[in-house]
């Protein structure tokens, strides 16, 4: 579904719609220049979407670091206060080898050994489908157009 699918009485015009992966919310939350970054572009963005399995990744992290439950918890209802939440959609799913594709030839060209994770994927194509750009300082990312690398 497009942003004027989900949203088609809206008046205003959609300009820029973010869509934020667990590193763009990891960096926020640590206040770094990269954080920084990120609050400049939730100030700018009209919309900001983050995919439901970025608060499983940025619950694990905080977790394994041995967070207090009550600031992760804290941390994830700001995330979802900022953003939308968005749930996996099967229309993002039937176009994940596209973006895996793109992904892993870029991950070529910059001479990555890791693959992309399967989240990554799902960060690329949900951008393509709703025409957004993937927030991210993710090395698989760097150089790609439908992308704001954190540097």
């Amino acid at each position: 579904m497009s942003i004027r699918g989900k949203y088609p009485d809206s008046p205003r015009k959609i300009g820029l719609i973010l869509v934020f992966d667990s590193y763009a919310w990891i960096e926020y939350f640590a206040g770094s220049e990269k954080g920084l970054k990120v609050k400049d572009l939730m100030l700018k963005a009209d919309l900001i979407y983050t995919p439901s399995v970025i608060l499983l990744e940025v619950a694990n992290k905080y977790s394994r670091e041995e967070f207090d439950a009550n600031i992760i918890n804290e941390r994830l209802r700001i995330i979802r206060g900022i953003s939308i939440v968005d749930p996996i959609r099967d229309e993002v799913l039937v176009i994940l080898r596209e973006a895996q594709k793109l992904l892993d030839k870029n991950a070529r060209r910059l001479g990555i050994k890791r693959k992309p994770s399967m989240v990554d994927y799902y960060l690329l194509a949900l951008a393509k489908k709703i025409n957004a750009k993937v927030v991210t300082g993710d090395e698989h990312f760097k150089g790609l157009n439908r992308v704001i690398f954190l540097e």
